[in-house]
C-alpha cells in the first residue's frame, strides 16, 4: 500500500510540482488548497492529476486541516501567502499560525505523522552576509528608505560607511525585515522546537527565487520573471529597478520539487534547515537579457532602467547549498532552459493577461511598493 501524504498549497507553484514528484515516487497524495481566487481566478488547475485527492479548505482553519490529516504519515506544509501588499496579519496567520496549529493537532489527536517538510524562504536572511575590509563579516540591516530615494543602491559598513562586498549565505544567516520573512522564520523556530518536543522530524526549506511554470501570474507580487516576460509579451521592454546590479540566485521549480522530497526522505535533513537555490550570481540585468532572448524574438528590446526600486527588496542574495547537496542533490537545468519551459507555458495565457499587467503594476505604485529617486523624473 502506497504511503500517504499531505501537501498543502498542493494546487500553487512549488505545491504541485511537488506532488508530481511524490507521485513519481509511489506515493499516494491528498491535497489542502484554498484555491485563493487572486492566484487560482479560474478554481481547480488542470495539472492537478485526476488521482490526487484535493480538498478546498484553508490550512488555518482547525476543521479544515484536521480533515486532510486524516491518513497520512507525511506532511510538506508548503502553503503560504506572499505578496507586495501590506497584509501583515495574513502574512502571520496563513504561514505562521497554520504552522503551529498543525502541531497542535498532531498530538491532540495523536496523529501517526511522522515527518513535516516546512517551506521556507531566502527573505528569512534579509539582506544576507557582507564583508568589510576593515570590519569583517557584517549582517546588515535593511537599506534605510532615504538611502534608496537619494539612488545609493549598495549597502556600506554601519561602522565605517564603506560600500561592503556580498558573501555566500548559509543557513546561519537570519535577518528578516518583512513581514513575509518574519512569518517564515517563525516557522524555522516552531518547527525545529515543537518538532523536538513530539519526536516529530521536521525540515525547513529555504528557497531561493524559483522559477518555472504555473508560476501564477495573478499576484501583485510580481517576480522579475513574470514582470517581465508580461511586458515583453506586449511589445514593452522590461522594467529593471535600482541599477540592475543586484545579484540574485535562480533555481528550476523541478528541482526545488526533487529538494522537497530528498530532505523528507533522508533522515539526515532531520531539524534542518536547508537553503535551496543555483547557487550561481547573476546580476538582474543578466537575467532580464536572457529573458529578452527567449522572450523578445532575438534580444533586440533594451532593459529599462527608470532609477525606480521597490521597497522591500535586497540587494544581493545568493545562497551556499552545501548542505543540500551534502544529501545528494543538486540543480539539473540552467536559467536559459527554465525560461524556455516558462515562455512556453506563458503563451498559453497570452489573451487574458493584459488587464491584470496594467492592474498589478499600477496597484504596487498606489500602495507605494514601487518609487522612485527623489529629484529625478
Amino acid at each position: 500500500m502506497a504511503k500517504k501524504v499531505l501537501v498543502t498549497g498542493g494546487a500553487g507553484f512549488i505545491g504541485s510540482h511537488t506532488v508530481d514528484a511524490l507521485l513519481a515516487k509511489g506515493y499516494e497524495v491528498c491535497i489542502l488548497d484554498n484555491l485563493q481566487p487572486r492566484v487560482h481566478p479560474k478554481g481547480k488547475p488542470s495539472y492537478i492529476p485526476n488521482e490526487v485527492e484535493l480538498q478546498v479548505g484553508d490550512v488555518a482553519n482547525r476543521s479544515d486541516l484536521e480533515k486532510a490529516l486524516d491518513g497520512v504519515e507525511g506532511v510538506f506544509h508548503l502553503a503560504a501567502y506572499q505578496d507586495y501588499m501590506q497584509d501583515f496579519s495574513t502574512f502571520i496567520r496563513t504561514n505562521t499560525e497554520s504552522s503551529a496549529l498543525l502541531f497542535e493537532l498532531i498530538n491532540e489527536k495523536k496523529l501517526p505523522v511522522k515527518k513535516i517538510v516546512f517551506a521556507s524562504s531566502q527573505s528569512v536572511a534579509g539582506e544576507g552576509k557582507y564583508l568589510c575590509k576593515e570590519h569583517g563579516i557584517i549582517l546588515p540591516e535593511q537599506r534605510p528608505l532615504e538611502q534608496l530615494q537619494r539612488g545609493e543602491w549598495d549597502l556600506k559598513c554601519p561602522h565605517c560607511g564603506k560600500v561592503m562586498e556580498p558573501q555566500l549565505i548559509d543557513e546561519s544567516v537570519a535577518m528578516p525585515h518583512t513581514a513575509y520573512g518574519v512569518s517564515k522564520f517563525a516557522i524555522e523556530h516552531l518547527a525545529r522546537a515543537l518538532g523536538k518536543k513530539y519526536t516529530i522530524p521536521t525540515v525547513c526549506m529555504r528557497y531561493t527565487y524559483v522559477q518555472g511554470t504555473r508560476n501564477s501570474f495573478y499576484n501583485a507580487y510580481s517576480g522579475i520573471a513574470r514582470i517581465s516576460a508580461l511586458r515583453l509579451m506586449h511589445g514593452k521592454p522590461p522594467l529593471v529597478f535600482e541599477d540592475g546590479l543586484q545579484q540574485r540566485d535562480f533555481i528550476n521549480v523541478a528541482d526545488v520539487a526533487r529538494a522537497n522530497v530528498i530532505a523528507y526522505e533522508n533522515d539526515g535533513a532531520n531539524y534542518q534547515v536547508l537553503n535551496v537555490g543555483g547557487g550561481i550570481k547573476y546580476t538582474v540585468l543578466d537575467f532580464v537579457r536572457t529573458i529578452i532572448k527567449v522572450f523578445g524574438k532575438g534580444g533586440k528590446l533594451e532593459p529599462l532602467i527608470p532609477g525606480e526600486f521597490r521597497v522591500g527588496d535586497t540587494r544581493c542574495t545568493v545562497n551556499d547549498n552545501s548542505k543540500m547537496e551534502a544529501l545528494g542533490w543538486k540543480q539539473t537545468k540552467n536559467l536559459e532552459e527554465t525560461m524556455v519551459e516558462f515562455h512556453d507555458y506563458m503563451e498559453n495565457f497570452r489573451d487574458e493577461i493584459q488587464a491584470y499587467f496594467e492592474q498589478a503594476e499600477a496597484e504596487m505604485r498606489q500602495k507605494g511598493v514601487i518609487q522612485g529617486v527623489k529629484g529625478k523624473k
